[in-house]
């Protein structure tokens, strides 16, 4: 139960609430800048006018949303000293230099070459531009890579050993860094940062063609945002099967606790639906598929799966909260895939562009990226619980020596300033996007995607008719 005058509850609730700002920020620029280095690669090898146009339609927003991603982290750095020291001190000779690595590889790639990306086309040629573009969008995919490798180490620990005062200290580097579930759990945030963006493309550009079906820059962001989709949330399901057993092996409580499973047992059901009772150990009104729970975790329908009886009361995690954000996380995952695979249908039946329901879908979809990516991030948080350190470092243990009003004056402090600065923010980003982007004579030559999934429907076209390939 939340207890506001609990220093511990407080730190925990504010730590939440600055890293659910900051992710939304990240998870745009990291597929933001990879578009604006696709697009402008492409207007490099066509001479196309369209994909330069799309580059400075999008650059702004990118500034923008960069920009509020760099500040929201700041504060998160604050709140390891002032309401985590304790945690700070006995993990800092593991996290600090990986920590530091971000600064020494991604803020430098960054800060190196961003203004040339935002203001140096003129100044410095196209190609120059586009390396600068390049290397911002290899930091931010090498900015998620530290900080993933951080969290992964505190999911997973691997490589370390205690010294004399009780610090984790680093055995071996690579085993740090590329600890069990590092590899699984960059994949999945990199597809959902990519899948999150393509989102907010695709939704932008359906914005604008059911306003105006005709504008050619909003058709090339709206097919090449689909493309994307169609192609990368499949690629997100056969990620997170492959990090869903990745962490049945390391962390079975945290799996017990989001897929609802009290007991250990054979031939496990899959509940799709219904409300963990902490106090009873029941799932109460579920709706479950018989035996599909054991073979989503064993892919063996018969086998046995691990549940919460196996573990120390004290040591479960919130089983409603993961219940419910694991299932939130994987419905929208399925409404993705929906929308990529409706996109083909259109595509093959020739009514793409001219499909307003596809458009609405795409449009209602624009924001869930943000939602999946939050419920993803709740899970993984939520479910390394009661631990700052899993298996090690116990959260209750973690915090500062501060008193509770002194935690909730400043999470009242940052919920003021989050909402007011980060709203405008946000405000004025979506406003960018509102503005119908200028017209573009239609491209004599379609993208790498057009070329290669056009095809694809034409052979399939063909053996629909008996033509064959």
């Amino acid at each position: 139960m939340a207890d506001f005058t609990d220093a511990v509850f407080l730190a925990r609730l504010q730590f939440a609430f600055t890293v659910s700002f900051h992710i939304i920020f990240p998870a745009t620029s990291i597929g933001l800048a990879s578009f604006l280095a696709f697009v402008q690669w492409r207007w490099l090898r066509t001479g196309e006018k369209i994909y330069l146009t799309l580059f400075d339609y999008w650059i702004k927003p990118f500034a923008v949303v960069f920009g509020m991603g760099v500040v929201s982290g700041l504060m998160m750095s604050y709140e390891f000293g002032t309401n985590w020291s304790v945690f700070a001190d006995k993990a800092g000779p593991v996290i600090g230099p990986l920590m530091g690595y971000e600064v020494l590889t991604a803020f430098f790639i960054e800060a190196g070459f961003l203004g040339v990306m935002l203001f140096g086309r003129d100044k410095v040629g196209p190609r120059l531009h586009f390396f600068a573009t390049l290397m911002v969008a290899i930091g931010t995919l090498a900015s998620a890579f530290w900080i993933l490798s951080v969290n992964s180490w505190m999911q997973t620990p691997a490589g370390y050993a205690m010294n004399d005062v009780g610090q984790y200290v680093p055995e071996d580097w690579l085993k740090v860094i590329f600890n069990p579930s590092f590899p699984y759990r960059l994949v999945h945030m990199v597809f959902a940062a990519y899948l999150t963006t393509a989102l907010v493309v695709s939704a932008v550009g359906a914005y604008h063609l059911l306003k105006d079906r005709t504008n050619q820059t909003s058709r090339k962001m709206f097919s090449m945002a689909l493309w994307f989709i169609a192609i990368i949330a499949p690629l997100q399901i056969i990620a997170g099967d492959l990090h869903g057993l990745n962490s049945y092996e390391h962390q079975p409580a945290k799996v017990a606790a989001l897929e609802g499973h009290f007991k250990t047992r054979k031939a496990a059901p899959e509940y799709i639906f219904g409300f963990p009772n902490m106090e009873t150990q029941e799932i109460e009104y579920g709706l479950a598929i018989p035996y599909f729970g054991s073979w989503i975790l064993t892919h063996d329908f018969n086998a046995e799966v691990i549940g919460l009886d196996q573990f120390p009361r004290e040591d479960w995690p919130h089983v409603p909260i993961v219940f419910w954000s694991f299932r939130i996380m994987v419905g929208l995952g399925l409404l993705f895939f929906s929308l990529g695979a409706w996109s083909l249908v259109a595509r093959w039946r020739g009514t793409f562009f001219e499909s307003r329901p596809l458009a609405r879908f795409a449009l209602l979809l624009g924001p869930a990226g943000y939602v999946a990516v939050l419920s993803g991030w709740v899970t993984t948080e939520v479910g390394r619980q009661p631990y700052t350190i899993y298996g090690l470092l116990r959260t209750a243990d973690s915090a500062s020596p501060v008193a509770a009003p002194a935690v909730a004056t400043s999470l009242a402090v940052i919920i003021v300033v989050y909402l007011f600065i980060f709203g405008l923010g946000t405000y004025y980003v979506v406003r960018l996007m509102g503005k119908e982007p200028a017209d573009s004579p239609p491209p004599q030559t379609r993208s790498i995607l057009d070329q290669g999934g056009n095809r694809a429907i034409r052979i399939l076209r063909g053996l629909r008719g008996g033509e064959g390939a």
